[in-house]
Formats: structure tokens, C-alpha cells, sequence
């Protein structure tokens, strides 16, 4: 009777284990699933500020055109103005061989020659007059035209600066949404070390130079193909999951991320010195596998089962019906 006492004693107490070993396993998984929901969270609202910065962008480039247009569109009216006002002075030739034909009329028939003078005594003071009447006209027009272009370019100039202002905040949000998805990038030895530091990832150095050979890189395959150190790119060929990949115009510091199903997060390329046929650079891979990953989360909540025994009387009990 007392054996079959203590045999149940022990079952429970493995009964308790296993209940608060899953209960820590559930609790392990929510965390994850929590974790993984305000990720997903955090990217979709970067990728929206992304639109809606891009989308502001776009009107104000929309309106910085349509300013222009009207601004063409008033210097053109300028221009016109301009050169309606120049051909007054071809007036004069016209008016002295008026004055010579009426001298003529006036030396052939001098009684007649005293009437044309008088009217054109008169006609003289009202052509003044009409020009006098036309000349603030014209300079009220030019006055407005001057008032209205002045707007408008001071209108295009606070669009102008809304547009820059607009265009750093966004390329401002495109580095931070970058820096925060892909990491940070070194572009020297010491901050490829300072990284390697984090024990975040593995980072692994190479020198490669033009050649149609592979070689092996850390977790990758890749060869060089080109090296343009005018424009700072190079071209690159890898083997992925037994697929041969080209990229090609990859400029300086450009980060590439390869997915393969042995890695649980992608890989990632770096080249920060392009020389002559030849290029440096790293690979950042994650630091542990899956099956590494999965080793890492079992060891981690075996130890709050050995919490639990703590009931049992004596640890050497469980060992008497063997005997």
C-alpha cells in the first residue's frame, strides 16, 4: 500500500511537470506571435508615411509645373507688350513726308494751302492727345503684368522650398525605414568589427576579384564579373539553392539580401571598395540555423521544469519500486 502511495506521488508530480513545462511553451509562443504582430505593425505604417510623403511630393512637383507654365505664359505676354511699344518711333517718316506733300500742295495752290494747315493744326493736338491717352494704358497693363509675375515667382518660390522641405523629410523616412528593416551597413574594417561585436550576426570578409570561377564566401557562391570604378558598381554572379543569380549595376554600399531555405533570415552582400577588376566587401548571415534556434528554445524552458519537483519529499523515492 505505501509503494502504491508513493507511485502515485511521483505521477503527479510528472503530471505537474509536464503542465507547467506546456504552460511556459504557450506563454514562449504568444510572446513570439506578439512580437511578430507589432513588426508587421511597424512596417506597414512606415510603408504608409512612405506613400503618403511620396503622393505630397507629387502634387507639389505637379504644382511647381503649372507655376512654370503660367510664369512662361507671362513673359511671353511681356515680350509681346515690349514690341508693341518699339514701332512708335517709325511714325516720324510718315509725318515729315506729310509735311512735304502738304508744302507742295501749298506752294501750287497757296489758297488752298491755308485750310490743310489749319486741320492739320488741329489733327496734330488730338494724335498727341490719343498717344497721351495711350501710353498710361499701356503702362498701367505693364504695371500689372510686373505685379502679377512678381506673385507668381514669389508663389513658385514657397513652392519650391515646400517641395524641398517636402523631399528631406521623405528621403529623412526612407534612411530611417531602411536603417530599421536592413541594419546598419559598414563601410570600414573597424565598423565591420564594431558589428561583429553585437553578436547579432555572423559577418564573413572577402577580396574578390574578375573572374568566371565561384568562390566560396560563407554561407554563399559568388563570382565578380565586372568592377566599374568610374561609377562605383560592380556586377555579381552567386549560386543560391543550386541557382545561379546575376546582379548586375550594384552600386557601392548597396546592401543585396539573398533568401535560402537553410537561413532563417536572409543574407546579406556588401561591397564597400571597388578597385580595378577586384572589390571588398562582407556577407552578414544570421548567427544561428533554425534547427540551432529551435535547440535554443527547448534548452530554455527545460529549466523551469526542474522548478516543479520541488513537492516531492524525497528525490530518491521515484527510485524505490524499482527495487
Amino acid at each position: 500500500m505505501e509503494e502504491y502511495q508513493e507511485s502515485n506521488h511521483s505521477e503527479n508530480g510528472w503530471t505537474t511537470m509536464l503542465a507547467g513545462s506546456n504552460r511556459w511553451l504557450v506563454v514562449a509562443v504568444v510572446a513570439l506571435l506578439g512580437i511578430a504582430v507589432v513588426a508587421f505593425a511597424y512596417g506597414y505604417h512606415q510603408q504608409s508615411v512612405v506613400s503618403q510623403l511620396t503622393a505630397q511630393t507629387a502634387t507639389a512637383n505637379a504644382s511647381v509645373s503649372q507655376m512654370q507654365g503660367q510664369l512662361s505664359a507671362l513673359t511671353a505676354k511681356l515680350n509681346e507688350m515690349t514690341a508693341a511699344q518699339t514701332p512708335a518711333p517709325s511714325t516720324q517718316p510718315s509725318a515729315a513726308s506729310a509735311s512735304e506733300q502738304s508744302a507742295e500742295t501749298s506752294a501750287k495752290t497757296p489758297e488752298a494751302a491755308a485750310s490743310p494747315s489749319a486741320g492739320s493744326a488741329k489733327a496734330a493736338p488730338a494724335k498727341r492727345t490719343t498717344a497721351k491717352r495711350r501710353a498710361p494704358a499701356v503702362d498701367k497693363k505693364y504695371a500689372q503684368l510686373q505685379a502679377q509675375l512678381a506673385e507668381q515667382q514669389k508663389q513658385l518660390k514657397e513652392t519650391q522650398e515646400e517641395v524641398a522641405k517636402d523631399r528631406s523629410e521623405l528621403e529623412g523616412t526612407i534612411n530611417s525605414t531602411r536603417d530599421d528593416l536592413n541594419g546598419s551597413i559598414a563601410k570600414t574594417h573597424e565598423e565591420l568589427v564594431a558589428l561583429a561585436k553585437r553578436g547579432e550576426r555572423s559577418y564573413f570578409e572577402f577580396d574578390l576579384s574578375k573572374a568566371k570561377q565561384f568562390q566560396r564566401v560563407g554561407p554563399l557562391t559568388i563570382s565578380l564579373r565586372k568592377a566599374d570604378t568610374k561609377h562605383k558598381s560592380y556586377d555579381l554572379a552567386m549560386i543560391v539553392d543550386d541557382n545561379e543569380l546575376q546582379k548586375k549595376k550594384v552600386n557601392l554600399y548597396e546592401p543585396i539580401w539573398i533568401h535560402t531555405e537553410s537561413e532563417s533570415q536572409p543574407v546579406q552582400i556588401v561591397v564597400n571598395r571597388i578597385d580595378k577588376d577586384i572589390v571588398h566587401g562582407y556577407i552578414s548571415a544570421p548567427k544561428y540555423k533554425p534547427s540551432e534556434l529551435a535547440a535554443v528554445g527547448s534548452a530554455s524552458v527545460t529549466p523551469v521544469s526542474t522548478k516543479s519537483p520541488a513537492n516531492t519529499p524525497n528525490p530518491q523515492e521515484p527510485q524505490q519500486p524499482q527495487q
